[in-house]
């Protein structure tokens, strides 16, 4: 029997095959005070394929293991398509990328960006469902971006609730709200995510771009949403780039770059590892039955909450990642979206649904304990030091500690746990 192909498989084929016909339409982003165009978004098409699912392109290539190849004909395609319209800095080109393929520029694509006679002011755009599969990759590419001067913007947000509180360790420049929350009055989850992000554009000074806008109602919803920034067809649909006479009436009379006023300090000032920040606050000593009630008070915090948390602890030696501490994290993983253990010896998943990465027993950090929680209003960090006590029962030895609620200190602790845990296996 004849096997049957729908058209879009066929479609996905054909890209496929030719990944490098890929080039960019535009889609134009706006201040919502001012009504000017700021920057566009590239989207990728193909020319000789129109109209094929780019999403469904992406998963196949993934499937196939060839998601890099194609992820680089995109990203150079939007580069290459501003280039050519001789887009000036007064403007940020939105690109889409795939952070699994890591934050090494292949040699093509390097040859490629060293031809440009003038810079591009890029805004990396990293999509929601990307960040919890291999967060230590995903920091590694915001950190290197960031290094090349380009802004970050998160993708999607909104879409799921379970990972905004990943916003706390990638701290986007740009929070892009998914038009689920701009096209409708928000559900109660929608709620907690609209409160989440005012709560953390508040603190870090990140801009929100409203997504979808495509009537005056949706307009009046993204300024209520606390967006400054807006994309969808009210603005324009996505097209080539326009002329180099028409974009600069726009940008007569106007200040810099809303998009890149301003530049995270999201990569800076990450510890090695968690004791490094004794230095911000004097650390007190107590004696391992003690510190242990500390760490657990964190725990039982996390198994109570309503509001999803990540959770990142590290355990020393596995020893310590007892089985009654097994079945702790267990629980907690089936609560949360994001539970992660550390230590020397520990396996990739210590417990059911825990992530887990083994340290280095040579490493500064294995004399360390820490449990870290990360959510959209809670903070929490417990980081202790052991001070090798020898010849005592265990819950006699003696630790350095701190116990701290500050939110930038938690994070930063978390963010230096986070760099470390092991790509998920599914």
């Amino acid at each position: 029997m004849q096997r049957i192909v729908d058209p879009e498989s066929r479609a996905v084929e054909a890209v496929l095959a030719d990944v490098w016909g890929a080039r960019s339409v535009y889609q134009p982003i706006v201040d919502l005070d001012s009504g000017v165009v700021v920057g566009y978004e590239a989207l990728a098409r193909w020319p000789a394929v129109p109209g094929v699912d780019v999403g469904r392109v992406f998963d196949e290539a993934a499937d196939r293991g060839v998601v890099r190849e194609l992820d680089w004909a995109c990203r150079l395609a939007a580069l290459s398509g501003a280039a050519e319209a001789g887009l000036s800095t007064e403007y940020s080109v939105f690109i889409n990328v795939e952070p699994h393929n890591g934050p090494v520029i292949p040699d093509f694509a390097r040859r490629m960006l060293d031809s440009f006679d003038r810079p591009i002011n890029v805004v990396i755009e990293l999509t929601e469902r990307s960040l919890l599969s291999d967060p230590a990759t995903l920091l590694a590419v915001v950190d290197a971006a960031r290094r090349l001067g380009c802004s970050v913007a998160l993708d999607d947000v909104g879409a799921n609730e379970a990972t905004v509180t990943m916003l706390e360790f990638v701290a986007p420049d740009i929070i892009k709200l998914d038009c689920t929350l701009v096209q409708s009055d928000p559900s109660p989850a929608q709620a907690r995510v609209i409160a989440a992000v005012r709560a953390h554009a508040e603190f870090t000074g990140a801009t929100i771009l409203a997504e979808g806008v495509e009537n005056e109602e949706h307009l009046a919803r993204a300024r209520a949403l606390g967006a400054t920034l807006g994309q969808g067809w009210l603005f324009g649909r996505p097209a080539a780039l326009p002329s180099e006479t028409s974009r600069r009436r726009d940008v007569l009379d106007r200040t810099p770059s809303v998009v890149s006023r301003r530049r995270s300090s999201a990569g800076s000032a990450v510890p090695e590892v968690p004791s490094d920040l004794f230095g911000e606050i004097p650390p007190l000593v107590g004696r391992k039955a003690f510190v242990l009630s500390m760490a657990r008070e964190i725990e039982d915090h996390a198994r109570g909450a309503v509001d999803p948390l990540i959770v990142l602890s590290a355990f020393q030696r596995a020893r310590w990642f007892a089985p009654n501490v097994v079945d702790r994290y267990a629980d907690l993983a089936a609560l949360h979206p994001f539970i992660a253990a550390l230590g020397v010896g520990l396996p990739d998943e210590p417990a059911p649904g825990v992530r887990g990465a083994a340290l280095d027993a040579t490493e500064r950090f294995s004399g360390e304990w820490t449990v870290t929680a990360v959510g959209r209003h809670y903070f929490a960090a417990l980081i202790a030091r052991d001070l090798g006590d020898v010849d005592v029962p265990d819950a006699d030895r003696r630790f350095e500690f701190i116990l701290t609620h500050d939110r930038r200190l938690v994070v930063s602790a978390a963010r230096s746990l986070m760099r470390r845990v092991l790509p998920s296996r599914g």
